[in-house]
């Protein structure tokens, strides 16, 4: 979609970045990562902590400014204040305000977004099943029952990009199955997601994969790509070969984390 809310034609990149770094001191938490990622499609960040995912996540939503380079989302760098309505964020910790109800933080995140029918918001309160704490203070939720409020106040004003970093730790399976069953309903609809995880068995859900390691995206490629390129069944032996590492995580010796040729571009 557009600065102007025009829907963007499948073939045109949702999501752009070039050379894009950003350091803290001598840290380079995002370094020269360069990216076009098409709508209508579910990306998988994939990488450890401390790896950039959350970083980069944080340049592309406008939360962060880079130390040099460019993001783009819709078409328009980042940051903007006014694409702030076609944008959702999942972040990794839940920002919601434990002193409002479930039923007050949906309605509160639809405001700040611009606003959104009573229907909408009861529709993402199901998806969460959330329905029969709708009254409930976030702070008297679980761990996991606020994770699902996170992704609910995330949604509610149905976003063309959603980003969503680690967004189903602390669920349990069975309603882990449901949140991937909506969001490949969302890639279906033309929306783009980009989902930040260090658990390779939810690799297996996405479109494609960004390997990212020490703030640099070093392989990229459908699982199935990723795992005959290295001659795994295993997307993790995969991760762990592109990037230089034996199975134990240590380097390989004369090796090291695989250039654009690995299909980072």
């Amino acid at each position: 979609m557009g600065t102007d809310g025009t829907v963007m034609g499948r073939g045109e990149p949702a999501i752009e970045t070039r050379a894009l770094r950003k350091t803290f001191g001598p840290i380079h938490a995002v370094d020269g990562v360069d990216l076009s990622l098409t709508a209508g499609r579910i990306y998988g960040l994939i990488g450890p902590n401390g790896s950039g995912k959350t970083t980069l996540i944080r340049l592309l939503v406008g939360l962060a400014r880079a130390t040099s380079g460019e993001a783009r989302v819709l078409g328009t760098v980042m940051p903007s204040r006014p694409l702030l309505e076609r944008i959702g964020y999942m972040p990794q910790a839940d920002g919601i305000y434990p002193e409002l109800s479930v039923w007050e933080n949906i309605r509160f995140f639809a405001g700040l977004y611009g606003g959104t029918d009573g229907a909408r918001a009861r529709e993402v309160l199901r998806l969460v099943e959330l329905d029969d704490r709708r009254s409930t203070p976030a702070l008297e939720l679980s761990g996991g029952m606020r994770r699902h409020l996170s992704l609910a106040c995330s949604l509610v004003h149905d976003p063309a990009v959603l980003f969503l970093d680690e967004p189903t730790v602390g669920i349990d399976p069975a309603l882990r199955v449901q949140f991937w069953a909506h969001f490949r309903r969302l890639a279906a609809l033309g929306r783009t997601l980009l989902v930040a995880s260090h658990v390779m068995d939810e690799a297996d859900r996405c479109d494609e994969l960004l390997f990212i390691r020490d703030g640099t995206i070093f392989a990229r490629g459908t699982a199935d790509e990723l795992r005959a390129r290295t001659g795994t069944d295993r997307l993790e032996t995969a991760f762990l070969q592109f990037a230089g590492l034996d199975d134990n995580g240590a380097p390989l010796a004369g090796s090291g984390p695989a250039g654009p040729a690995a299909g980072a571009s």
